[in-house]
């Protein structure tokens, strides 16, 4: 039986979004193609994390990618309430720099 988190993003106002729940391994794969929805939405795009109950380095690579997808479109994207653990593993990594962070 396998144990994988729900994850989810929730539509808050135009361009805001809140991502609920695990950005794992296990998770991003069944968020990582929403962001072409989003992308084309609106042109700019804010991610709250606040909702993220736990994330690892996989969860970090998803926002990276989401970062270049963003540029690629010509988008602006910031990332808010960004959890610790995140920042911890961006810091250690040296991408806290690169991220669009609030």
């Amino acid at each position: 039986m396998d144990n994988v988190s729900e994850v989810r993003i929730e539509l808050q106002d135009e361009g805001h979004y809140l991502l609920h729940g695990e950005l794992s391994f296990n998770t991003v794969s069944a968020i990582s193609a929403n962001f072409a929805k989003m992308v084309n939405k609106s042109d700019e795009i804010i991610l709250d994390l606040h909702g993220v109950t736990r994330t690892d380095s996989a969860g970090l690579a998803l926002l990276i990618d989401w970062l270049r997808s963003a540029r690629h479109e010509h988008k602006r994207i910031v990332f808010k309430n960004m959890p610790s653990q995140m920042l911890a593993v961006a810091k250690v990594s040296e991408l806290d720099d690169i991220l669009p962070l609030e």
